[in-house]
């Protein structure tokens, strides 16, 4: 990742428009979504989870919400998922590279929420 001073970023992106077309504004929308930034940190702490499994970390997201937060994720070529043809059926859920190439991201924002939002009772876990 490139150090560069937050004065060298506003000047770097002061002209910047962003469109649709704009990968910027792709890069974005995977943020949007109001369950994709949770099931990608689910994801990140397991090589490999199951629906029902990951559904239990995220309790309060329902099996239609989680099904089409996993596809749209999958689209965007984020998260693997490998169907088991055995009885019974089973799905799992992994990241894809492009996936765990998100990990200095939630890094940084667990630096920042240990920094900022860190209140005297509160342990310093992310």
């Amino acid at each position: 990742m490139q150090d560069i001073t937050y004065k060298e970023y506003q000047e770097q992106v002061k002209n910047v428009r962003i469109d649709k077309d704009c990968g910027t504004y792709k890069t974005l929308e995977i943020f949007q979504g109001k369950w994709n930034i949770r099931v990608l940190f689910e994801l990140i702490k397991h090589d490999t989870i199951r629906f029902g499994d990951l559904k239990k970390q995220i309790d309060e997201i329902t099996n239609t919400m989680l099904t089409s937060t996993l596809r749209d994720l999958e689209k965007r070529e984020l998260v693997n998922r490998v169907q088991f043809n055995e009885i019974p059926p089973h799905v799992e859920y992994s990241l894809s590279q492009a996936g765990k190439d998100l990990y200095p991201i939630f890094i940084e924002m667990m630096q920042w929420n240990n920094k900022y939002q860190q209140s005297p009772n509160k342990s310093r876990e992310f």
